[in-house]
């Protein structure tokens, strides 16, 4: 989709969208529209229950006059009628709210006037966000979808933003365009078809990557055999699809300076191996290489945004299926660390590719941070349900780092306990260390407790 910018009140066709606030609805832009259009915009505002308040919306069809074709009010006032001041998600939410009312409409242009939005971002910041939020909600996978009727197929090819200072605007926007190239690449990996994306096609599309100025390299089973990284090849042994390790580097920072170091899980598809998953919902298995996904949008992200430190991200892809040559449980591996490890759970397998994996990235970086990120238990969402991430860390300054991030984001978070007590829950009595805890207890803390055991 492109994205344009220019001047508050410029003529549009296609779809013109407004939003309105205050105690009249029928002020500002929406006034002039409705002088134009010969008063169809308040017949239109007294023929219906349309009040401005945040949430409403009010659709116009081939207004008199005006060289849109459709105008789209949208409510931007508070319940008692007065501006609302919106904050970052909110305007973001604005621009889905277009998106959703407008994507199949027929019209292939949108131009959404912001200069009367009400916002606590500067208003150049503004209109980027109102961008950033109709663009994100007009992401669809939909490329094996053979038979969609037409009517229901996105017709939007441009979004037009309106902008008291349309050249600030776009330089907000060219600012935030490589955060949301991140989003988009991990929502496309993480929702592709298993039997498309495997750890091969997978490496194949990170390389890709270095026609963005990443650096990237591909370990094949034999380099990580070498290296002795049997966990994490003990998890792809059952597959016919032969693992991989990617490592992609962006060096913005000085030469020599630590990188911070994201670790993704990239388990492509996890049937749960010989300890099998229950069938029902088993296709939802594919989403869990979602850490290893963000580890590759993030990593777009930092490269499109030219950012100024160093910065590793490696992810472990794997499949993990049942077969003749699928690990048991019983098991024993040796981790690169050194460390053995009692597999008493095959679908445990996470936490097995990322022991590896850690210990490769501290081992051969040496960074000054690491965060590694993945679908690990469903014990958190039984803890958390969907409105926050878990995450596990021994540095209260590291914590403090997070959670603002969160709050900056959107993406809520929440610090859960790290504590030797808990330790002996994955003591193995045959290996150095067993790979789920013992029954049903504390299942998210023991896996980061066994992550743990892997760090120096």
């Amino acid at each position: 989709m492109k994205v344009e910018f220019v001047a508050s009140g410029t003529d549009s066709e296609g779809a013109l969208v407004v939003p309105v606030s205050g105690v009249d609805p029928l002020s500002g832009r929406a006034k002039a529209l409705d002088t134009s259009s010969s008063g169809t915009v308040s017949r239109a505002i007294g023929a219906s229950r349309f009040k401005g308040r945040k949430g409403e919306k009010l659709e116009i069809l081939a207004p008199d006059s005006l060289t849109a074709e459709r105008l789209l009010l949208l409510g931007a006032a508070d319940k008692k009628g007065g501006a609302h001041e919106f904050d970052r998600f909110e305007l973001m939410a604005l621009g889905a709210r277009a998106s959703a009312a407008l994507l199949t409409s027929g019209e292939t242009l949108v131009q959404i006037e912001t200069a009367e939005v009400k916002s606590s971002l500067d208003p150049a910041q503004t209109a980027a966000e109102i961008a950033a939020g109709f663009l994100l909600r007009s992401w669809r996978f939909d490329k094996y979808r053979t038979k969609e009727p037409e009517e229901k197929k996105p017709s939007v090819t441009t979004l037009r933003i309106a902008a008291d200072d349309p050249k600030a605007a776009q330089a907000a926007w060219t600012a935030l365009r490589p955060v949301l190239d991140g989003v988009l690449l991990t929502r496309e990996l993480t929702a592709e078809a298993p039997n498309v994306l495997y750890p091969e096609t997978f490496a194949a599309r990170i390389e890709e990557l270095r026609s963005h100025g990443l650096e990237v390299e591909v370990l094949d089973e034999d380099a990580m055999r070498a290296l002795g990284m049997n966990a994490l090849l003990a998890v792809g042994q059952g597959s016919a699809h032969e693992s991989r390790l990617a490592v992609m580097r962006w060096n913005g920072g000085a030469d020599g300076e630590a990188p911070i170091a994201f670790i993704g899980k990239g388990v492509t598809f996890d049937s749960g191996g010989i300890s099998l998953k229950p069938g029902e919902g088993m296709d939802q298995m594919k989403w869990d290489m979602g850490g290893a996904g963000i580890v590759t949008g993030t990593m777009l992200a930092l490269a499109g945004r030219k950012a100024k430190l160093n910065a590793v991200g490696v992810v472990g892809l794997v499949e993990n299926l049942p077969s003749g040559t699928a690990q048991r449980p019983g098991d024993v591996v040796k981790s690169m660390s050194g460390q053995t490890i009692e597999v008493l759970n095959t679908d445990a397998e996470g936490r097995l590719v990322l022991a590896d994996a850690i210990w490769y990235t501290q081992d051969r970086f040496k960074p000054r941070l690491m965060i590694d990120l993945a679908t690990l238990t469903g014990a958190m969402i039984i803890s958390l349900g969907h409105e926050y991430a878990g995450y596990f860390t021994p540095a209260d300054e590291i914590a403090g780092g997070l959670d603002a991030a969160g709050r900056d984001t959107g993406d809520k978070v929440w610090r859960l306990p790290l504590h030797e007590n808990y330790d002996k829950l994955i003591d193995s009595p045959t290996a150095d260390v067993q790979n789920i805890g013992q029954g049903r207890a504390a299942g998210s803390i023991t896996a980061a407790q066994f992550l743990k055991r892997f760090t120096n």
